[in-house]
């Protein structure tokens, strides 16, 4: 009996209609349904984005999206009048003013002398209308001409006097009079315009007027007075740039008069009187430091302010050295000396008031610097080096209360500096050596004693003033005590280290100071005092050391067992 077995026939691929579960259509039906609701999301987000503006911001932050030709097109009308309406205009009022400068300084030969600034007058009312006509139609012109009017109303008042062959006026007092008051209305107007490029003009202007053919006094009081106005101005408005502007150009001022003042075509000289001009420079200081202060306390130390400090310490030091070095040198050393009081107090200021670091740093060192030009001026070598060695201990003792790190490592180097000049200048070392020893120690000790007031977070600053200690002082000793007693001499040096060490609560540092000198002590010992001296003192050394160097066995082992 046989049985018909007949395959089973499967569907062939995934295409057969006949599969169960798979209908095609509905499938294609799902996906242009989801197609649709995904497209009008779309353009709701797009609706809603348009609504609220997020479209342009998300075009502008994207830097692959295409740039539409109606967005490049608004970019160069912008630009285009950027071009045409701002720039011009100023270019345009400079020209302006120039050419009526130019107007006004032309030789007159058949009219009275009054005439051009007569003119100048005339001119500077019609500018002046022409700004206030145009002051809603034309706000940018108007602006620009406003501001050359106001300068063209001070270089009229000054032809009057100047930039002539017959001057109209020549009763210096009231020319002067009369600039001071162009200078104090243009301010009052610019301050009521609220702009501080017209107020920084204008101040250039009041300086201008301090070289204006005043004496001396007149001179310096002039340029105190715009000190001070800068300063008032940047505390009453912020105007932080302006501080910068009245320092620059209280410093330049104070300097073409020191030599003649060549800006009104006098020959270059030096001026050899009167001395209170170094008193006008150290009140410059003053104004502007005050102000600075003021800035630091409202803006927390900003770079404006640390500028501003950089400027008024540096460029007041440099005009104070110029002038002491040219023309004042039989006081050098006191001015230098008021200058360190002055540079001081304001690194002390800027620290308590402000909790200054830069600008604490940048006084701080200018006074030591005058005060190091005062010791050099005063003492003689090698007595100077005394003083500057000494004076280390000044510097290091405020850096520490200033908790200002810069100022102990600038000090360790100036310290080294000095130390190598003496060695190198000197000639014979002498007693003073011991000096550099013990300012060193005393140094590192200040350093420990008030490390936590610092920002040093090792102890690279003490150990280096440690090392000088270290070396320093015997080499000391070997050039001062006679030769039969340098080993002694060594020996009761580590004797000092060891019994410091013990009174520090067994500071390390100074019981290895201690090691480290003795075996020095050993070498000397051997290496000169072996042949070199008589029995007698050769014996003496021989049994002092071998005597220290027992007790130090014995300290070391006793030290170990009791631990």
């Amino acid at each position: 009996m046989t049985r018909n077995l007949k395959p089973e026939r499967r569907p062939s691929g995934p295409n057969r209609k006949d599969r169960p579960g798979v209908d095609l259509q509905s499938g294609a039906d799902s996906n242009e349904k989801t197609l649709d609701v995904i497209k009008n999301l779309e353009s709701r987000i797009s609706r809603i984005e348009f609504h609220l503006g997020i479209h342009q911001e998300a075009a502008q932050d994207n830097p692959f999206s295409p740039i539409s030709s109606e967005a490049a097109e608004e970019t160069d009308d912008a630009l285009e009048a950027q071009v045409g309406e701002n720039w011009f205009a100023k270019v345009g009022i400079v020209v302006l003013s120039l050419g009526v400068m130019f107007l006004l300084t032309f030789p007159y030969q058949k009219l009275p002398s009054y005439a051009p600034s007569a003119i100048g007058y005339i001119l500077v009312g019609i500018i002046l209308a022409l700004s206030r006509y145009w002051k809603d139609s034309f706000p940018q012109v108007s602006r620009y001409l406003l501001g050359g009017g106001l300068l063209l109303l001070y270089f009229t008042t000054l032809r009057l006097s100047h930039f002539g062959p017959a001057p109209a006026l020549t009763n210096t007092p009231i020319e002067l009079t009369l600039l001071l008051s162009v200078v104090a209305l243009n301010l009052s107007i610019s301050i009521s315009q609220r702009s501080p490029y017209l107020v920084g003009l204008n101040l250039a202007l009041g300086f201008l007027t301090a070289l204006a053919g005043g004496p001396p006094l007149f001179v310096f009081s002039a340029i105190l007075a715009m000190s001070i106005v800068a300063t008032v101005l940047v505390i009453r408005y912020q105007w932080n740039w302006i501080l910068v502007l009245g320092i620059v150009l209280s410093t330049t001022t104070h300097f073409l008069w020191s030599i003649s003042n060549p800006l009104f075509g006098n020959p270059v000289q030096q001026v050899l009187s009167p001395e209170a001009n170094l008193l006008f420079v150290l009140l410059y200081v003053v104004a502007f430091g005050v102000g600075t202060l003021l800035q630091s306390i409202a803006n927390k130390e900003d770079a404006i302010s640390v500028t501003n400090s950089v400027f008024n310490g540096f460029g007041s030091y440099v005009l104070l050295m110029f002038l002491t070095l040219t023309s004042f040198k039989s006081s050098f050393a006191a001015w230098h000396l008021a200058a360190s009081g002055t540079y001081l107090v304001f690194a002390t200021l800027f620290w308590i008031r402000a909790q200054s670091k830069l600008s604490t740093f940048v006084y701080a060192m200018l006074g030591y610097v005058a005060l190091s030009v005062a010791i050099v001026d005063t003492f003689a070598p090698p007595n100077v080096f005394v003083w500057l060695c000494w004076q280390s201990i000044l510097v290091i003792s405020t850096a520490v209360w200033f908790r200002s790190r810069f100022i102990v490592v600038a000090n360790f180097i100036i310290y080294l500096i000095v130390l190598a000049a003496y060695l190198s200048l000197a000639g014979a070392v002498g007693t003073i050596s011991i000096s550099f020893g013990i300012v060193a120690l005393v140094s590192a000790r200040i350093l420990n004693w008030r490390k936590d007031r610092l920002e040093l977070k090792t102890e690279m600053m003490r150990n280096a003033y440690l090392a000088c200690a270290l070396f320093v002082l015997p080499y000391a000793l070997y050039h001062v005590v006679p030769n039969s007693y340098v080993s002694i001499s060594w020996l009761g040096l580590a004797l000092f280290y060891y019994i410091s060490s013990r009174l520090l609560n067994n500071n390390r540092k100074y019981r290895w100071m201690a090691l480290l000198t003795t075996l020095l002590t050993v070498l000397y010992v051997f290496a000169v005092e072996l042949v070199g001296l008589n029995p007698t003192i050769r014996i003496t050394s021989f049994l002092l050391l071998g005597i220290a160097l027992l007790t130090v066995s014995m300290i070391y082992s006793r030290k170990r067992r009791s631990k």
